[in-house]
């Protein structure tokens, strides 16, 4: 750890132009992002990504620059394409949309590794580059900008980042809707097909831009690891769209300081810390994560234990309040009839802590005056619902005691009130006093 920010420390002016590089594409590529997962459309990001190629070298060979206009071009042209070629295999080809896409992108992506090949024999255009990035070389290109002098490939995402966010932020209510539901698009006059093909314009002008910085196989990660970790940190597409910024801008930062610390590639590690970051919201995400998920139900499950509990104790002081010397309720009697071992166990534990049961002189378990109470709901609910299922559903009385037993720890204080002045009785259809 110590060497890990020793190495932070040590960071000098061109380092912190690489880190300003990579968090510009990072974040211009997770804001798109957040779109294509909520389309569910992140393999066309994808191929996208990689079928921009040939349009790179065709315009490479018409024009004879590697400027970003001429480049910006050929791969958005072969980006459209790709999208549409994708869609109308779909729709008139009758084949699947992921074979469709699997198809139109990889043959684009074959066909552009051969003219990038070819035309780098004679000239100067690494395909190492355009596949894996040289995102460490950036400030060997500067350029001058007023008084500042930057990497060119910074100035060009600074720019591909700003026509981003200005987009979005200009069509956002568009592209949400369009996101959402396509469908309902249309029928408020929105043109989800128009939309569609803007927003491909966009990630197509983003990869471009992206590929002297993380390359076209890298920035997929980026288009889509960032996007799909905040989707599952939050439900709100206003607030995805920062948290995707920020898990983007952070996975470009550690990932360059760790790929110095580590000596390896820094596009590389940019994606591993992003695909890491994903992993983390996946597993502890406050409500889709996976341990959030199973938390959740172990506190439901020993809510339900403890409401089982306090209903079957007050019960057995109903079945046996007339009785002078009544066998004692025990732990190992509550772990039989519900057949739940250790939760039972459990429960009966955390109401003890809560100070709703205590054992008596006998050895066996009671209610505490705060149990007495909680129990009492417990059990109105469930003889409520059972005499709504007998009076409403018609249902037999040996078939009101399952569904009831399900739902009674459902039952809010809200519905209760409602139930109990829709049934107004005092005992239920087995003749048990309804609790008051």
């Amino acid at each position: 750890m110590s060497s890990f920010f020793r190495t932070l420390g040590s960071l000098g002016a061109s380092e912190w132009w690489v880190i300003a590089t990579a968090v510009c594409c990072a974040v211009a590529c997770a804001v798109l992002g957040c779109f294509l997962v909520l389309r569910r459309m992140s393999m066309l990001g994808d191929a996208i990504s990689h079928a921009v190629l040939p349009g790179l070298a065709v315009a490479f060979l018409f024009s004879g620059t590697r400027d970003l206009l001429p480049m910006l071009a050929g791969a958005m042209g072969v980006g459209l394409l790709t999208a549409f070629f994708s869609a109308g295999l779909a729709r008139w080809g009758r084949v699947p949309e992921d074979a469709a896409m699997g198809v139109v992108f990889t043959s684009f992506f074959a066909l552009g590794v051969i003219l990038v090949t070819w035309v780098a024999r004679d000239v100067d255009l690494d395909p190492g580059c355009v596949l894996y990035g040289l995102l460490e070389f950036v400030p060997l290109d500067p350029v001058r900008v007023g008084p500042v002098e930057m990497p060119r490939a910074f100035a060009s995402l600074a720019i591909i980042l700003t026509i981003d966010l200005v987009a979005v932020a200009l069509f956002f209510k568009e592209l949400k809707i369009v996101a959402f539901d396509p469908y309902l698009a249309t029928t408020m006059g929105i043109s989800a097909t128009l939309v569609h093909y803007g927003l491909m314009t966009l990630v197509a002008a983003t990869t471009v831009a992206s590929f002297e910085a993380v390359g076209s196989i890298l920035v997929v990660a980026m288009l889509i690891a960032p996007g799909a970790t905040a989707h599952m940190l939050t439900d709100r597409l206003s607030r995805m769209l920062w948290v995707s910024a920020a898990v983007a801008a952070l996975a470009a930062f550690f990932g360059y300081v760790l790929a110095l610390h580590f000596n390896s590639s820094a596009a590389g590690m940019m994606s591993v810390v992003a695909g890491g970051e994903f992993v983390l919201a996946a597993l502890l995400g406050p409500r889709h994560g996976v341990a959030s998920k199973l938390l959740h139900r172990a506190a439901l499950s020993l809510r339900i234990a403890r409401e089982d509990v306090l209903g079957m104790l007050y019960r057995w002081h109903e079945s046996v309040g007339a009785a002078s010397q009544p066998t004692p309720l025990t732990v190992a009697d509550i772990q039989r009839a519900t057949l739940q071992g250790p939760i039972a166990r459990l429960a009966v534990w955390d109401l003890e802590r809560r100070g709703s049961i205590t054992h008596d002189r006998a050895g066996g378990l009671a209610l505490t005056d705060r149990g007495q109470s909680a129990a009492r709901l417990i059990v109105r609910s469930h003889r409520l619902w059972e005499s709504y299922l007998s009076k409403h559903l018609g249902l037999p009385p040996d078939h009101l005691h399952e569904p009831s037993h399900r739902v009674e720890h459902f039952i809010t204080p809200a519905l209760r009130a409602e139930l109990g002045e829709e049934i107004q009785e005092s005992r239920d259809p087995h003749g048990k006093d309804i609790p008051g």
